[in-house]
């Protein structure tokens, strides 16, 4: 299953070093949030202490399939990107250190190793329930270095966006509205310098 992993240039850089995507059995998710942290403990508890948490992704999955009757295949999976690149937004709201980019990470990951866990918000959304070697990513998506400005400003706007707040949800848009640049995977490296 081609899964989409919301992730930044310093996350993508310990990847690189690690050699796998994911991994931490901390109870944070990838994502920042600690929202993952009760089924990452009963993931522990079911199937031993050294299991990572399960880190959010994004596919084609049955809910996004239903959202976008009309959609084919490329479309559905360009909606499934664009979960990924708001949920990297996410990650970066809460590392303000990262440089303002935000990175998706393409992978191909076994069914088996996938949960769906849909939202109204993100109907594409899985857990992925083991660390991802990096040796299964097939690319990844990141903004050119001039997005910076509009993803700073979009990271810092989200909170006040998802309460409702309409001078902040056109600043998630100016965001939004540029295109991800696509690189190789043998380009990853230069991507994390």
């Amino acid at each position: 299953m081609r899964v989409f992993l919301p992730s930044t240039l310093p996350a993508l850089a310990e990847a690189l070093r690690s050699g796998q995507v994911g991994g931490s059995s901390s109870g944070e998710s990838e994502s920042g949030s600690r929202s993952e942290s009760r089924s990452g403990s009963e993931s522990k508890t079911a199937t031993g202490a050294g299991t990572p948490d399960p880190q959010p992704g994004y596919a084609v999955t049955p809910a996004l399939r239903e959202a976008y009757a009309s959609g084919d295949e490329e479309e559905l999976e360009y909606a499934a990107l664009t979960e990924a690149a708001r949920a990297s937004l996410r990650m970066l709201a809460h590392d303000k250190t990262a440089p303002p980019r935000r990175v998706v990470l393409a992978a191909e990951i076994p069914d088996e190793q996938v949960k769906l866990d849909a939202r109204s918000r993100e109907p594409a959304r899985v857990l992925v329930t083991t660390a991802i070697p990096v040796d299964r990513l097939a690319s990844a998506h990141v903004d050119d270095t001039e997005a910076g400005q509009d993803v700073r400003a979009a990271s810092e706007a989200l909170e006040a966006a998802d309460a409702g707040d309409e001078d902040a949800r056109f600043a998630v848009d100016g965001a939004e509205g540029h295109e991800l640049g696509w690189y190789a995977t043998q380009e990853l490296s230069y991507l994390a310098e």
